[in-house]
């Protein structure tokens, strides 16, 4: 889908956006297709999942984004419909999930989002092994008290650990975030508790749009 002009924004604390599916190589694919570049195999979670990475530019610029595209281990043993992970269970097609923002201080931009109200869900750790074998470990917010709107973001702390948007994967240049959701005013309420500017949109259905420009040109990925 092509781009719009319009104004855009990043937000400064973006970490990464999740795109999801009931088949990972599906959802590398549709990234592909899309865009023109092709995600690198990121590694395993204890969770059943797998990933492949796509670190973006801004301004041709590495930067700490990515987009992480997201689904079954396809060499695991549990099935796309036993994981609740980023709603793959009900998932029939890929598409993005919910994103993530790195605060400079997790416990106090947590606390800042419960006083306006907003529940980002317990501080957990979680990790994943790299392609090579790598433990990489970090902490996040989720659980069973998670706010389940899905354009409220998830906080994360990398901790030692490297951010993976600067390691050696393909890149593609962000150009900005929109959102649309029918709890619009909630959500644009929970961004400024979390100091993340992001354009929010009344609508029926929620949608996370991110404006690319790669190899195919300026697209949209939903």
């Amino acid at each position: 889908m092509s781009a719009t002009s319009e104004t855009l924004t990043i937000p400064a604390d973006l970490d990464h956006v999740v795109f999801a599916g009931p088949s990972l190589s599906e959802a590398i694919d549709a990234v592909e297709q899309l865009t023109g570049v092709r995600a690198a195999p990121g590694g395993k979670h204890p969770t059943g999942t797998a990933n492949a990475l796509i670190a973006f530019t801004v301004k041709g610029e590495r930067v700490p984004h990515y987009l992480e595209v997201i689904g079954p281990d396809p060499d695991g043993d549990i099935p796309a419909s036993e994981i609740s992970t980023f709603s793959i269970a009900d998932r029939s097609a890929p598409a993005i999930a919910t994103f993530a923002i790195h605060p400079a201080d997790i416990e106090a931009a947590a606390a800042a989002a419960a006083e306006a109200g907003v529940s980002l869900g317990e501080i957990l750790p979680l990790s994943r092994k790299t392609p090579e074998g790598t433990l990489l470990e970090w902490r996040l917010t989720r659980g069973e008290n998670r706010d389940s709107n899905p354009a409220i973001p998830f906080l994360i702390d990398w901790g030692t650990t490297p951010h993976p948007g600067h390691s050696d994967i393909p890149t593609i240049e962000l150009l900005g975030v929109r959102i649309t959701s029918p709890e619009a005013e909630k959500v644009r309420s929970a961004l400024a508790a979390l100091g993340a500017e992001i354009e929010v949109n009344d609508g029926e259905a929620f949608s996370l749009t991110l404006v690319l420009e790669g190899a195919n040109g300026v697209v949209e990925l939903v």
